[in-house]
């Protein structure tokens, strides 16, 4: 049985987009229990509207709700302790349950994650990771938003945790692992990122496959399972793919709707269109992974319809069936290990 702590009051448009997505999330993982984090008086009507859902959950009344608006610092210190964000992360401090999932404000949920649940030992800042849409599949990247302008450790702890959830949601035994860089070349990039390479590439872990630089066209190919970065850059490359995609869609909008023979071909070409609305709709790739801390946190876009959110929701079923956290600090382990001299004389 996995136990999900959900933040009802999250995203642009709370209960009615959450609960209506956790009960789409139950339909596809029955095994599934939720604690519904929520003020009462908005909660209990949608709750109503889902027998299965209300009779799998456990609703906890909550004295305030975040706005996405609230710089984090504000949230943090008005929220603490007793808001549907908070209540719902220290769920998974107390272990009541296995993962987090809101819509929240991004900031105040990594704020009050990070207060909250602790980083992981050896792991200095963490990271949010995406799963992107490819040509091959999907792949994952990250950081895309939490830790701007990285040193070469940070990336290199950022690949051995986006090495680990490929693990989890790919299953993947030894998933590759690129840095993306500005060429392919060892002698082009920011001397972070070439060290971080030299990092990943003496490490030599058993865990992750690392390729070495990927560039921003890359992302799409998938020519990686795991594309490592710092937030500023992950953050816009994130932005423009979502941009691109949009404006691709309203162009052939625009397109197909300008005489009466481009109707006709839209309409024979529906079922290749449809598709290809299928694998850029980012609702069905939604959910963002908090990576490096005591707990599993995921966030969902606050601009989600309840079929994203439900997709938030499966994302967070595999990295707690999965154990995610478990596979990050085994490879963490590994690499230490490897890291301490050995023994000498006097040791032994």
């Amino acid at each position: 049985m996995i136990r999900i702590s959900i933040d009802a009051m999250g995203g642009d448009f709370g209960p009615e987009v959450v609960i209506a997505g956790a009960a789409k999330a139950l339909e596809r993982h029955p095994d599934v229990t939720f604690l519904i984090y929520g003020l009462k008086v908005q909660c209990e009507p949608v709750l109503a509207k889902y027998p299965k859902l209300r009779d799998k959950s456990v609703f906890h009344e909550c004295e305030l709700a975040v706005s996405m608006e609230e710089k984090p610092s504000a949230a943090l210190r008005r929220g603490r302790y007793v808001s549907t964000m908070w209540r719902s992360i220290e769920a998974v401090k107390l272990g009541e349950a296995e993962v987090v999932v809101s819509a929240g404000n991004t900031g105040a949920l990594m704020a009050m994650a990070k207060f909250c649940l602790r980083t992981m030992a050896n792991i200095e800042r963490p990271a949010i990771a995406g799963i992107w849409p490819t040509l091959k599949g999907e792949s994952i990247v990250l950081d895309i938003g939490a830790t701007i302008g990285a040193d070469a450790q940070q990336l290199f702890d950022f690949a051995i945790m986006g090495g680990a959830m490929a693990r989890s949601l790919f299953e993947v035994d030894r998933p590759t692992v690129g840095l993306l860089n500005v060429g392919v070349e060892e002698v082009k990039g920011q001397e972070e990122v070439k060290e971080a390479g030299r990092l990943i590439r003496e490490a030599n872990l058993p865990t992750i496959a690392y390729h070495g630089f990927v560039e921003g066209d890359d992302i799409g190919k998938g020519t990686v399972d795991v594309v490592v970065t710092e937030g500023f850059t992950g953050n816009i490359a994130l932005k423009a793919a979502e941009g691109t995609a949009r404006q691709i869609a309203t162009l052939l909008r625009e397109s197909m709707s300008r005489t009466l023979l481009a109707r006709i071909g839209y309409l024979l070409a529906k079922p290749a269109f449809d598709r290809l609305r299928e694998k850029m709709d980012p609702n069905k790739v939604n959910g963002g992974v908090f990576l490096g801390l005591n707990g599993i946190v995921i966030k969902s876009h606050g601009s989600a319809n309840a079929d994203g959110f439900a997709a938030a929701i499966d994302v967070g079923y595999d990295m707690a069936r999965n154990d995610l956290n478990a596979k990050i600090r085994q490879d963490l382990a590994i690499y230490h290990a490897r890291r301490q001299p050995p023994a000498g004389p006097e040791a032994a």
